[in-house]
């Protein structure tokens, strides 16, 4: 089986004439599309925003989108607060109207861990919500904020254990560094409601990347029997169930992809079975899915420069892991299409591999693809979210452009290729700064 790549060889060499290989590029068309379907998935709960998971694709043109479907941002550093604050419109648009109801600052869900002071100091004054991840963290904002706390707030739940549906373990919480105890939620609870506040929010993450429709209706439903409880035992309003990310892609391209309406369909038959006789149906439903909103959408282009013939076959191209990290740090499976030789018969076996010195630098490894021969694009699929994102400098190799194909087929430059003077700027104020840019023009 294949995926349909949605660039043609044309269309890419067109580009490549203007942007070497390799870059990233992004599909308009595609996120709109998804995004629409995300919001008619939920439209059942009139409370419900997706929070898009900025640390997937943190690029200000792919965040602008979220905006145009009145996504929030999910962020965990300093950096992706920054972006969401420059993405954002401004206050004076929500307070006059003009914008959907809510204030600014709760387009921002601030989910971090080992949170620097900084970082709350920087959420507090954005007006965000700030999801703590440990109870500990409630003294430690209070030296920052003082005792008066935003009258919103959310803290991150974890079960421990494994957890578990009906296909089997999907993954095992108990060994996570993220979130509360039951316990430590409901003591947290009780403090915050001490220190003002009067919204709560229960968050939790327990899976990654599931391509079944059953994860977050089953999560919902526990979230939800938790929230009864909490309302009933303290007292307090549930204002919000986030969800959080997990629904993940097919990478391989005979596994099937999640149906958001399904999903959305799941977790609306819970939220009635639980939330509904409790009287809690004006609790919100958040979600903070990064991968399912943007993976599919994006592609890595690369061609291949080299090949090698020893021991196995190799085709070397002038990517490497540090364009996309995921197949050497988890042995992720990407799908790989020769532009131009889609329908070419799949009878020659490569390892598709990069300049790092480091032998995981590999895309590929024994994969049944055409005859590649120097020169051939090679467009890596599904590099949307956590691909460009999780890019570094090992060996000094440079980031690459970020694209975006527009709906109209123009193609716009939405972050420049990282240059050898950014990335030796770091050293400006040393005796080797101007050294090494006089090294840079020999």
């Amino acid at each position: 089986m294949s995926k349909t790549a949605f660039l043609t060889k044309d269309k890419a060499e067109e580009i490549a004439k203007r942007w070497p290989t390799p870059f990233h590029i992004y599909d308009e068309k595609g996120i709109r599309d998804n995004a629409r379907a995300v919001k008619e998935a939920f439209a059942w709960n009139p409370g419900f925003r997706e929070y898009f998971a900025v640390k997937a694709t943190p690029n200000p043109f792919i965040m602008q989108l979220m905006n145009e479907f009145d996504f929030g941002f999910d962020c965990s550093s300093d950096a992706e607060l920054v972006l969401a604050d420059a993405v954002l419109p401004s206050e004076s648009e929500y307070n006059d109207g003009s914008l959907p109801g809510g204030g600014r600052g709760g387009r921002i869900m601030f989910s971090s861990n080992e949170t620097p002071a900084a970082e709350y100091e920087r959420a507090a004054r954005l007006g965000a919500i700030i999801n703590l991840d440990d109870i500990t963290h409630i003294d430690f904002l209070e030296k920052i904020i003082g005792p008066a706390f935003p009258e919103t707030m959310s803290c991150r739940f974890n079960p421990g254990g494994t957890f578990t549906m009906s296909n089997g373990i999907m993954d095992n919480p108990g060994d996570s560094k993220y979130g509360m105890t039951r316990e430590q939620l409901f003591e947290a609870f009780r403090r915050l409601k001490d220190h003002g506040v009067k919204h709560f929010g229960i968050h939790a993450f327990l899976a990654s990347n599931t391509v079944t429709n059953d994860y977050y209706p089953v999560l919902a439903s526990r979230l939800f029997d938790l929230a009864v409880s909490a309302h009933r035992e303290l007292g307090i309003h549930i204002a919000f169930i986030n969800l959080s990310g997990g629904v993940g892609i097919p990478y391989r391209p005979d596994a099937e992809p999640n149906d958001i309406y399904a999903i959305g369909e799941g977790v609306r038959r819970e939220y009635e079975r639980v939330l509904i006789p409790e009287g809690m149906g004006d609790t919100a439903i958040y979600a903070e899915m990064g991968r399912f909103m943007l993976a599919p959408y994006g592609a890595l282009v690369t061609r291949a420069v080299h090949e090698k013939h020893i021991y196995k076959e190799y085709i070397g191209v002038d990517a490497c892991a540090a364009n996309l990290m995921r197949p050497a740090m988890y042995g992720a499976y990407h799908h790989i299409t020769v532009l131009g030789k889609e329908g070419a018969p799949a009878d020659h076996i490569y390892d598709v591999v990069g300049s790092l010195c480091e032998n995981n630098d590999k895309f590929a490894i024994d994969r049944q693809l055409p005859e590649i021969e120097k020169g051939d694009l090679i467009y890596i699929h599904d590099t949307g979210a956590h691909g460009f994102s999780m890019g570094y400098n090992y060996n000094g190799r440079l980031l690459s452009a970020e694209l975006l194909l527009k709906e109209d087929g123009t193609v716009q430059e939405i972050r420049r290729a990282q240059t050898l003077r950014d990335y030796f700027a770091t050293f400006d104020g040393t005796p080797y700064g101007e050294k090494l840019l006089d090294c840079i023009s020999r």
